[in-house]
């Protein structure tokens, strides 16, 4: 009888939503740095976000842009010198993955009050790239039903130290009202499942 409820908490743990996990890249790259130490926005490597349902990664032109000024000698940068050489584009590994029956889009999420760091964690503080949320249905759903305790400012959407402020509420539901935000649209199956 137990089954069930260890299946279902299985389910949901680290194990299997990689929650926490350092994702290997092709090179080691650090948000810590490149957004802690040097200020850099979201949107300057994520360049869809703001009108894709992808955010994008960043292309080698991307990279080079500031590489081949800094660190051009680097060991680390071995495979950001050999992909603008060979014309090949890096291959990122994806941290976040979501089933195929499931859609999102981050262009309605960022227009729409919802941050970066709500999803990705405070970025700032990661030296290396790791998944902060478990992205289960569950989690999700929170969210959709509750937004106003999640919205922020659109001006806020890419500040990683964000916090709500104490009247959170009170602000998130007057968001909730100026963004046409659709609370009943938001727990439909299909919003999510298409």
């Amino acid at each position: 009888m137990a089954f069930p409820f260890i299946a279902y908490g299985f389910a949901r743990s680290s194990v299997i939503t990689r929650q926490g996990d350092n994702i290997e890249q092709p090179i080691p790259f650090s948000h810590r740095h490149h957004v802690g130490d040097d200020g850099i926005d979201c949107r300057y490597c994520h360049t869809s976000v703001e009108h894709s349902t992808f955010a994008g990664l960043p292309s080698t032109e991307t990279c080079v842009g500031c590489h081949s000024q800094l660190w051009t000698q680097a060991s680390v940068l071995q495979p950001l010198r050999d992909s603008w050489s060979q014309h090949k584009p890096i291959i990122w590994n994806r941290v976040y993955n979501l089933p195929d029956f499931v859609f999102f889009n981050h262009e309605i999420h960022v227009h729409h009050g919802v941050g970066c760091s709500t999803c990705h964690g405070d970025v700032s503080t990661q030296a290396l790239t790791r998944k902060s949320a478990p992205l289960t249905m569950q989690w999700c759903m929170d969210c959709h039903r509750w937004p106003e305790q999640y919205l922020r400012p659109l001006d806020k959407i890419t500040d990683p130290h964000w916090q709500p402020p104490p009247d959170q509420l009170q602000r998130g539901a007057e968001l909730v009202r100026t963004l046409h935000i659709e609370k009943t649209h938001l727990v439909n199956c299909d919003t999510c499942h298409r």
